[in-house]
């Protein structure tokens, strides 16, 4: 892996910025909430006629969760994944075995192409055709041989369609193991029992620690992370298990958690402070098996790899896991009832 600085001083060449907290922003430095415009705009000269926000501001993905109790078994779901284990940014800038470290995502413009996709798993997966570009971007690249996720945001109709495994034929059409079509402006939730591009059933963009988020000094939504071991179950807002493990000290697919509040956030860099801070007021969703304490985000060559190495001074037992069941409204819906 090559590590290089970035500044956080350069010109943004795409800003994604996700603004969904009730209508509020917490502060990164803990001050009292401020009113916030909840819009994600992805480029300045976006065609989408109105601006799409990345789930509403009642989904359980953008709601703070530092009142929430915690967890009976926290203590026992963190020593599963490990007490001791680092937390990860899987990923940066600069290529990783040959790809971008992260799980890349584009808009798509509102004439591209939709194609047929072959699903492994078409009875879990929404049918399509899916709207692909030619030279849409693979997590690990076009010759990687890892998850392979696919990850697309149409602003036009506000949609995100996202794909696992993804592998083009010569036809044109595509190969893959699994897919999901998510409305941006729903808080409608797979049926029960359904996988998506991610193994918890979940859509996985709301989930990524995403560059101009960090630049924009907050983080106002959950993240997704992985863990070794996972418990044979689901808990909201998850609608799939990934493991044959019946072992309940494990950890379920969908299980919340979040930084201590009395980690010190001091000396860290500016942007890891904001993903820090982002962790202890929103937390990090369980979405899907690998390796402990990795958590999810996009490449983008404005990262600085040395800079997000300092994540690692996080460690399992800085974390604790919360109980939001009782948040929920209805059992198929994400949205939160408090």
């Amino acid at each position: 892996m090559t590590l290089g600085r970035r500044s956080l001083v350069r010109l943004l060449s795409m800003a994604l910025v996700a603004l969904t907290a009730a209508g509020c922003a917490v502060p990164d430095d803990g001050s009292p909430a401020a009113p916030v415009q909840e819009l994600v705009s992805l480029t300045p000269t976006s065609t989408a006629e109105e601006a799409c926000r990345i789930l509403p501001s009642d989904n359980i993905w953008n709601t703070p969760i530092l009142d929430a109790p915690v967890h009976p078994l926290s203590d026992t779901y963190v020593q599963a994944i490990g007490v001791e284990e680092p937390l990860h940014p899987d990923f940066g800038e600069g290529l990783w075995e040959g790809g971008p470290i992260g799980i890349p995502f584009a808009e798509i413009a509102p004439d591209t192409t939709a194609v047929d996709v072959n699903f492994e798993y078409a009875d879990e997966s929404d049918p399509g055709p899916y709207p692909i570009p030619p030279d849409v971007p693979i997590e690990g690249g076009p010759d990687s041989d890892g998850d392979r996720h696919i990850l697309l945001l149409s602003m036009e109709d506000c949609l995100l369609y996202e794909v696992y495994a993804a592998h083009r034929i010569e036809d044109g059409h595509w190969e893959a193991g699994s897919g999901a079509v998510f409305d941006l402006r729903s808080n409608a939730l797979r049926p029960a029992g359904w996988t998506s591009a991610d193994a918890a059933g979940l859509p996985i963009l709301p989930g990524l620690v995403r560059y101009d988020e960090v630049a924009s000094g907050s983080i106002r939504h959950a993240l997704r992370f992985t863990a070794p071991r996972i418990q044979r179950a689901y808990v909201w807002p998850a609608r799939h298990f990934a493991s044959e493990d019946t072992d309940t000290g494990l950890p379920p697919m969908g299980q919340r958690f979040r930084l201590r509040a009395d980690f010190d956030l001091g000396g860290f860099s500016p942007e890891v402070r904001v993903i820090l801070r982002a962790l202890q007021v929103y937390g990090m969703l369980l979405a899907d098996n690998g390796s402990p304490w990795f958590v999810s985000g996009s490449p983008d060559e404005r990262w600085d790899n040395e800079v997000l190495r300092e994540l690692g001074q996080a460690r399992g037992r800085d974390f604790e896991a919360v109980e939001v069941a009782s948040w929920m409204g209805e059992a198929d819906s994400a949205r939160v009832r408090r």
